[in-house]
Parts: C-alpha cells; sequence; structure tokens
C-alpha cells in the first residue's frame, strides 16, 4: 500500500512538473515566428532590391528565418558579385574584341586562354589587387551608419527617402543581377561551344 502511495505521490509529482513546463513553454515566444516577424519587417523597411514584376524575388527561401544582420550581408554580397560581373562583361567583350592594353598585346583574344597565359606576375598584381580593395571594404563597413555596398560614403549625404536615390540603387541592383546571370551565359558558351564572341548578331552577318 505504502508503495503505490509513493508511486502514486511520484506520479503526480511528474504530472505536475510536465503541466507546468508545458505552461511555462506557452509564453516563451517562438523563435520562427520572431525569426518571421523580423524578416517581414526588414521587407516592409527595405526599398531598394524589392522591384516589379517580381517583387521580393527569392524562390528557393534563402531568406526564411534569417535576421537583419544575415540580410545585410546578403545584400551586400549581392551588391559584391553584381559589381564583379559587371566588370568581368565588359572586360571579357574588350578582351574577345581585341583590346589587350598589357604584355604587348600578346595574350589570345579567348578570355579563358588569355586568363591561362597570363604571366605569374600578372596574376600576382590581380590577387594583391582584389586583396586590397577586400581589406579597404572591411575596414569601411567599421565606421558608424555603414549601409551594406556603400563603400564610398553616399548615405553620409543621402538616404532612402530621396527618389532618385532609390531608383539609382535600384538599377545598380538589377544591372548587377542581370550582368550575373549574362556572364554565366558567357562562361558555358566558351566552355561548352568554344565560341568566346558575340552570339546575338552573329547569325545576320553569315
Amino acid at each position: 500500500a505504502q508503495r503505490k502511495a509513493r508511486n502514486s505521490n511520484a506520479m503526480m509529482k511528474l504530472a505536475f512538473l510536465s503541466a507546468l513546463v508545458a505552461s511555462a513553454s506557452a509564453f516563451v515566444p517562438s523563435k520562427t515566428a520572431s525569426r518571421s516577424t523580423s524578416l517581414n519587417a526588414w521587407k516592409d523597411e527595405t526599398v531598394v532590391g524589392i522591384t516589379a514584376p517580381v517583387g521580393f524575388f527569392d524562390p528557393l527561401g534563402l531568406s526564411n528565418g534569417k535576421s537583419d544582420e544575415v540580410m545585410q550581408l546578403y545584400r551586400e554580397a549581392e551588391l559584391k558579385h553584381g559589381r564583379v560581373a559587371m566588370a568581368a562583361c565588359l572586360g571579357w567583350y574588350l578582351n574577345a574584341g581585341g583590346v589587350h592594353p598589357a604584355f604587348n598585346s600578346e595574350l589570345s583574344n579567348d578570355p579563358l586562354e588569355a586568363a591561362a597565359q597570363l604571366p605569374l606576375v600578372g596574376w600576382l598584381q590581380f590577387v594583391l589587387g582584389c586583396g586590397a580593395i577586400e581589406w579597404l571594404a572591411e575596414q569601411i563597413k567599421d565606421r558608424p551608419g555603414y549601409q551594406a555596398g556603400d563603400i564610398l560614403g553616399a548615405s553620409y549625404w543621402v538616404d532612402n527617402s530621396d527618389e532618385g536615390w532609390v531608383d539609382y540603387q535600384n538599377k545598380e541592383i538589377n544591372n548587377g543581377r542581370l550582368a550575373m546571370l549574362a556572364f554565366m551565359g558567357i562562361l558555358t558558351q566558351d566552355l561548352y561551344f568554344h565560341d568566346y564572341g558575340d552570339q546575338i548578331f552573329k547569325p545576320l552577318t553569315n
């Protein structure tokens, strides 16, 4: 009888503790809900990069559950990749067009072959130059009021209440997005079809 009473008391205590934990957990804010609210707030406050006709474009859901800090990091990465892609597209067509300002114009017109022919000193300059830019960008990030991608400090003189400034930023982001897609197409064209030149107007000239 005593064992049954002890077991009964133990079960009651366990049930009480379980109920207490369950009731307490009901007052703990949901991390998912909090993060979702944070993302929605970020989208509501962000006027740059969310443009017609697609609006907030994230088909893979990479932004789900991300904090404001992570979203700013994503925006920084998007801007950086877009800028590099725009420069890469311009450099590709200059090279393919026969413009070789360095190395006595001895490099191939095919940019991939030209990269393979580039002397070690050329690669060293390239790596050191990119490294210097990256280091400088990291130092600039530490300044107060830094905005993602704003290396030149334009946010000190103008903010997103200026429609012209917002329009300029949207143009840069959209051109960068297009350039990233374009460069992937250019690279694929050369790798798989061994044609580094223009394919859009080529049929018209044959």
